[in-house]
């Protein structure tokens, strides 16, 4: 709303099963390092005077934190790039006409009129490309121990302190290293992407997490999840169109599964192992028939890691 970029970003270790997030951040760089110093001092176990290391900041506490830590700051102009602003100033102008109308119908135009205005003018004042900027990660090794992160710059023109899933405790990222004795031991995690908003009455990453853990068809388990958590979830009963996506991976001795799953008009995909010299990449979109926001595209690929 203001022109300046506030950043969320959080980190989960699916062995330990700490986190660490950050929420509007502004004036660093890679708010990720953030998240991630935030998880290292958890694991150190509690600070002088017996106090609890904190797993989740925000604003200048996030800001004070990482210049404390080592991590340097940036100008918040350097995060600008020029098609972001020339995005920012193209949306903002369209929010000042829509309240100018509404404005003039409100001292000019009788109430039933004024509605059909109002109507119209939301139609008009809408970000139609729905511009979401989230970046997600999970990483597993040989051994299975698997994390997954975050990070993101909300959407545009986002309220001033608005946090969505990004730093959320079980929305924007989840991540676990299950065991047991009568089963061979299981990694799992989530990264999510899509309306914060959306996502965080969901808590579609933890969901997901956990649906697969014990799943006998990853695939079809996180079809399941997206119908019935999200789609038709009923904490999103009043929203019309519900954005979200979601990169899920699982791994047991036998694979290691990658499942990627929007309701958004496509998502972007990468993925490679230690072997790889590139990411292979894709571009995942909705089938013709579909519709933002109410339809879903999945897919999945199988490799051996272990």
């Amino acid at each position: 709303m203001e022109g300046v970029v506030e950043c969320d970003a959080s980190i989960m270790d699916g062995k330990t099963l700490g986190f660490g997030a950050v929420g509007a951040l502004t004036g660093i760089k890679n708010p990720i390092r953030v998240a991630n110093s935030l998880l290292e001092e958890e694991s150190k176990g509690l600070l002088s005077l017996g106090r609890i290391p904190p797993c989740f900041l925000t604003g200048e506490g996030a800001n004070r934190w990482a210049k404390d830590h080592g991590i340097e700051g940036i100008d918040s102009k350097d995060l600008i790039t020029d098609s972001s602003l020339s995005a920012f100033r193209k949306y903002k102008h369209k929010l000042n006409t829509v309240a100018a109308r509404n404005d003039q119908s409100l001292q000019n135009v009788k109430s039933k009129k004024r509605k059909t205005e109002t109507n119209s003018t939301n139609k008009d004042g809408e970000a139609s490309e729905n511009l979401l900027d989230t970046v997600g990660a999970i990483c597993i090794d040989c051994h299975g121990y698997i994390s997954s992160g975050v990070s993101s710059g909300g959407l545009a023109l986002k309220q001033p302190g608005r946090v969505g899933q990004a730093a959320v405790y079980g929305c924007g990222c989840w991540a676990v290293n299950q065991t047991s004795s009568h089963q061979s031991p299981v990694s799992a995690a989530c990264s999510t992407t899509g309306c914060g908003e959306h996502l965080l009455k969901s808590m579609l990453a933890r969901r997901c997490t956990e649906a697969v853990v014990t799943a006998e068809n990853t695939t079809q388990t996180i079809s399941q999840v997206f119908k019935q958590d999200f789609l038709e979830s009923l904490f999103l009963a009043s929203v019309s169109s519900k954005q979200g996506g979601a990169i899920v991976v699982r791994s047991d001795d036998c694979q290691t599964e990658l499942v990627w799953a929007h309701t958004t008009d496509s998502m972007c995909i990468g993925y490679m192992s230690a072997d790889d010299q590139k990411p292979k990449t894709r571009m995942s979109r909705l089938p013709e028939s579909g519709v933002a926001g109410k339809s879903l595209a999945l897919e999945g690929i199988a490799a051996k890691v272990r």
